[in-house]
């Protein structure tokens, strides 16, 4: 009886383990509902590889969470913005600067960088190209973000400096901040895209 019940313990155990293994391998579409209200989606390179994904999420008290996943990136620091269009074409390039992804129009929310509502703080990568960051802003709300056309979660080829340029870098005798650090923070071409809209 012993020796059954053994058996029979063994034999579910790996049932279970099995069926575990296989909810984890299932693939999920892009973008997809979440749980919160929020959406998640794939994060893709202009080469149209995917390289993570973006969560957004209520978190509650007005906030939301922002969670980014990478992989197959540059190492280093990587500016993060939210733009104002769910759209990512690789094909559409800014005319001045040839960075794709032009498709996902301004920084969310008026004024000057680092007050755009959009604006995160920096991506660390690993050396292997991995990367994980999870952030809480109060500046824009999930609905706002998933909403209609939706917004684009753009990862920068290099560290976004949040505007801060003290006065004492002068260039040509002024000093502080220049109109292309109020745009973007110095952060360079966008390397990564990915679409935040609910599905209809």
């Amino acid at each position: 009886m012993l020796r059954y019940a053994a058996v029979s313990l063994t034999l579910a155990s790996l049932t279970v383990a099995g069926g575990a293994g296989a909810a984890w391998a299932s693939p999920s579409p892009s973008p997809t509902a979440s749980p919160t209200g929020g959406v998640s989606a794939e994060l893709k390179d202009a080469e149209g590889r995917t390289v993570g994904t973006v969560e957004i999420e209520d978190a509650g008290d007005g906030k939301t969470r922002v969670t980014v996943k990478t992989r197959d990136l540059p190492p280093g620091f990587h500016g993060l913005h939210l733009h104002a269009k769910g759209v990512c074409d690789a094909s559409a390039k800014d005319p001045e600067t040839g960075s794709p992804f032009s498709s996902a129009g301004a920084h969310l929310g008026s004024g000057d960088h680092p007050d755009h509502e959009g604006d995160l703080p920096n991506l660390l990568v690993n050396k292997d190209g991995t990367g994980e960051g999870s952030y809480v802003t109060d500046r824009v709300q999930v609905d706002k973000l998933v909403g209609g056309e939706g917004t684009a979660m753009l990862v920068h080829e290099k560290p976004d400096n949040h505007g801060n340029i003290p006065e004492r870098y002068r260039v040509d005798g002024k000093g502080g901040p220049d109109a292309e650090t109020r745009k973007a923070g110095d952060s360079g071409g966008r390397i990564a895209c990915a679409e935040l809209k609910r599905q209809n």
